[in-house]
């Protein structure tokens, strides 16, 4: 391919890796995604940088760890001038005090706010490519601060205002201002938007082109998402998540199944923005939320599969690198955790929780049809995508990841002469190699230990055994070197107290 690739990346929310049926999922429909398999590239091994949406979003953008670009949390402010952004529909709302239900998430997050530019100090991948000639677009929830004017190359800019929405009334960004939009399915607003890009685009630039997509964040409540979606699940058995007690960990952790079963649960935490009927019983409750988690996943992939046929009617498929994941992984149910990271109090590194979709597709620059075992991260994605675009790079020493297109295109076999990745979640930080988990929580535990090869499932923790405390040694020497080497102490998230209740500001925590 003598001409620069265009390039389509896919991102979804809270989108764990195990919800595809290209990765043995049998329940989940997601033929277009698992047509990217096929022709392409799944990495089973692929993690996310933090197990939480905003810190994992600007490492993708920025190549950089939490630790060195600050945004720790889910950011719960510095979404936009709420002055300047915001339609007067939706300030007059904001005032009313009478205003329909779905106001009240929006106004939380947005009324009065101002908004931060975290990615100001950080040059993203997509500025590199418009330097590039690269005409880039993007559609669908930024999450990374001031969503409102747009930033790091993009001049196509179609937001969601904030983090996670109402799937039938979300506030996007339409004719200047930040609109709510009424009983519009949000995954069809952003798959429309990245169809005018590519209608509106300069055909005689090579395009990025960035579609992210809400889903499948919740509510999950089946009248949350389209009927046809939701009867394609009606008499699934789930039967591909876990039904165990709830984790120690979680909210009401302590209560066994039984008990949940006979009582109701008016404070369950299942996010229900439109304080409908509340299910009496647990099974109620778990049957509902993946009816609604898997239906708003076969949802976005068939919006996937409308941007795709959009490609290929006008011959630009296989011209274009296809790359799917999600900002971090999510349990429903594993682990006894209904959430992410943040799902428990502690915070959770749990594979469930850390590991996302990596889908990679190019017919001539991508192997086909082939499942790599190799572990990869989000920071590797920055160099990767520049590589396989053939634009110059010049990497800073600060910057901690490697290119993996070599194994994309199957010319080597490894790309790192350690292969560990590294997570971190304020101060809990994950060291995981093929057979070791290692989590520490600084400065005072709970820590844990897996042995993944024993224990895939990590259910027992050795950190206390002492036939491990070698490989514990050795571990946390390996985390201090990795962290000594590429944390900025001003940033440092063994130092900040993130309980995964939301960033408010650059170093200010809920």
């Amino acid at each position: 391919m003598s001409k620069k690739p265009n390039i389509l990346f896919f991102l979804t929310d809270d989108h764990g890796a195990w919800a595809l049926g290209c990765a043995g999922n049998p329940e989940v429909k997601t033929p277009n995604l698992d047509r990217i398999a096929r022709e392409g590239v799944r990495f089973d091994n692929c993690f996310c940088a933090s197990p939480v949406c905003s810190p994992a979003r600007v490492s993708i953008l920025s190549g950089k760890i939490p630790s060195q670009h600050g945004v720790h949390d889910w950011l719960a402010k510095g979404h936009l001038d709420s002055d300047e952004a915001l339609s007067d529909d939706l300030k007059k709302a904001f005032d009313d005090p009478n205003s329909e239900w779905y106001y009240n998430w929006p106004k939380n997050q947005l009324s009065g706010d101002y908004a931060i530019r975290y990615l100001e100090r950080h040059k993203t991948y997509t500025e590199v490519l418009a330097e590039n000639g690269y005409e880039c677009g993007i559609s669908g929830k930024w999450h990374m601060g001031d969503s409102f004017h747009p930033q790091a190359g993009f001049s196509f800019w179609r937001t969601t205002a904030m983090g996670g929405d109402n799937y039938r009334y979300p506030v996007v960004l339409e004719n200047g201002k930040m609109e709510l939009k009424e009983d519009q399915y949000i995954t069809d607003v952003i798959t429309d938007n990245a169809l005018d890009f590519l209608e509106l685009r300069d055909p005689e630039k090579p395009f990025y082109l960035s579609v992210h997509f809400t889903a499948p964040h919740s509510p999950w409540a089946e009248e949350h998402h389209p009927k046809e979606y939701i009867d394609m699940y009606r008499d699934c058995p789930f039967t591909s998540t876990p039904n165990v007690p709830p984790h120690p960990w979680a909210p009401n952790g302590k209560k066994t199944l039984e008990q949940w079963n006979s009582e109701p649960h008016n404070g369950i935490r299942f996010s229900r923005a439109n304080y409908g009927p509340i299910p009496e019983t647990w099974e109620e409750h778990r049957y509902e939320s993946l009816r609604g988690y898997y239906a708003a996943i076969t949802a976005m992939d068939a919006a996937v599969g409308r941007i795709l046929n959009k490609l290929e009617a006008d011959g630009i498929l296989d011209d274009t690198l296809i790359v799917f994941t999600g900002d971090n992984g999510m349990n429903m149910g594993h682990h006894g955790i209904w959430g992410k990271g943040n799902g428990t109090l502690p915070v959770n590194m749990y594979d469930t929780a850390v590991k996302v979709p990596g889908l990679f597709r190019l017919p001539g620059k991508v192997q086909e049809n082939v499942v790599n075992h190799e572990m990869v991260s989000h920071y590797d994605f920055y160099e990767t995508i520049l590589d396989i675009a053939g634009v110059p790079f010049e990497k800073p020493e600060e910057m901690p990841g490697v290119s993996f297109a070599p194994l994309l295109s199957g010319e080597k076999q490894r790309v790192r002469d350690s292969v560990v990745v590294l997570d971190e979640y304020g101060p809990c930080r994950m060291i995981r190699t093929q057979e070791w988990k290692l989590v520490l929580r600084i400065p005072d535990g709970p820590n844990e230990l897996y042995d993944l090869v024993n224990d895939p499932g990590e259910d027992v923790n050795l950190f206390d055994d002492p036939d491990c405390q070698g490989i514990i040694q050795t571990l946390s020497k390996d985390m201090n070197d990795w962290y000594g080497k590429y944390a900025d102490p001003e940033f440092d998230g063994s130092k900040e107290n993130v309980r995964g209740k939301g960033q408010l500001t650059s170093h200010s925590f809920q």
